[in-house]
């Protein structure tokens, strides 16, 4: 007997929804914007001083621009409306965009930049004046800086209170944030692993530096894929909200009145700021048909007062169905 929220209470859902998409594409669009000119001049720097970790970080931007772009078509086809073959709308092709932007960053940006940095390490090419390296990968590291300061920003907007930074970028179940943020925490990392190598490499005089460096860009942009595809991967397969919301769902429903005993409830996230869920609801069996009609209509008020993010709730209710 699911319950259809007011206008108000749909116009505020949406207000809701529409702040939460404008702050993660703000955060893509900054990191795609900072993306592009930082590729084009690594890999011009490469192209001149003949650096491996330099090319390599000039795939590793290519790769970033790519899966921004990927992730803002991946909200546009999400945020399409429900249909006949889609019943509960498209919100899970976000996560499967997630999961392409995964494979494409282990595939192509680690997969190369350890190639790349293989390659140097069996050939290595003296290198020469760096000062086009350290200018570029200073720029970079501002605009990095930045991309990933808007990133962080985007993610910290949906910071539970008494929650930790880390504690939710883990559990974060909005794709074009958490790997925004990890994609330009790593960018930033990568840029410093490049400077380290070029900066030994010359004085040390041993380009082997250079090579290593490229192999552990690669490493660590793999590293960030396998995190990237063990998160959507979760939320692909049917994740549900943690166990503290549904401790929480259940103790609202008991303060109902009315409500005899709540069941565990079932819940999964269609998108990342559309979650289902289903509930077991046993009433007292004094009450009308009717009572227990607006006893539900009640539990769901409550619910979404606390979780707007449930937007389809399905009560099973046991003493209304004994009476039909």
């Amino acid at each position: 007997m699911p319950h259809c929220p007011t206008s108000t209470g749909r116009a505020r859902i949406q207000r809701l929804r529409m702040s939460a998409s404008s702050s993660s594409k703000l955060s893509l669009y900054g990191g795609i914007a900072a993306n592009v000119a930082i590729a084009v001049s690594k890999f011009v720097a490469a192209y001149i001083t003949g650096s491996s970790a330099m090319l390599s970080e000039g795939i590793h931007s290519l790769v970033d621009t790519g899966n921004g772009g990927l992730l803002l078509y991946g909200m546009s086809r999400s945020q399409r409306p429900a249909d006949a073959q889609h019943p509960f709308g498209h919100g899970k092709e976000l996560y499967f965009w997630a999961l392409i932007v995964a494979v494409l960053i282990f595939a192509i940006g680690g997969g190369m930049s350890f190639y790349e940095g293989i390659k140097h390490l069996e050939h290595p090419e003296p290198l020469t004046d760096p000062l086009w390296n350290y200018i570029v990968l200073g720029v970079s590291v501002v605009f990095e800086g930045a991309a990933a300061g808007l990133a962080i920003r985007a993610l910290l907007e949906k910071q539970a209170p008494g929650s930790s930074f880390w504690h939710t970028l883990r559990t974060s179940r909005d794709p074009a944030v958490f790997a925004s943020v990890l994609e330009n925490v790593a960018a930033v990392a990568g840029l410093v692993i490049a400077l380290l190598g070029v900066y030994f490499g010359h004085l040390l005089n041993n380009p082997l530096f250079d090579g290593g460096a490229s192999i552990i860009i690669g490493l660590l942009l793999m590293g960030v894929a396998v995190l990237l595809v063990a998160r959507t991967k979760a939320l692909l397969v049917g994740e549900g909200v943690s166990a503290e919301t549904v401790q929480l769902l259940q103790e609202v429903a008991r303060q109902t009145p009315g409500v005899t005993q709540v069941r565990p409830p079932l819940t999964m996230y269609l998108a990342p700021d559309d979650v289902m869920l289903a509930l077991d609801v046993d009433f007292d069996d004094h009450l009308s048909a009717t009572q227990v009609e607006a006893a539900v209509v009640a539990v769901q008020k409550a619910i979404r007062a606390k979780n707007p993010e449930f937007k389809r709730i399905f009560i099973e209710a046991k003493s209304l169905a004994n009476r039909t």
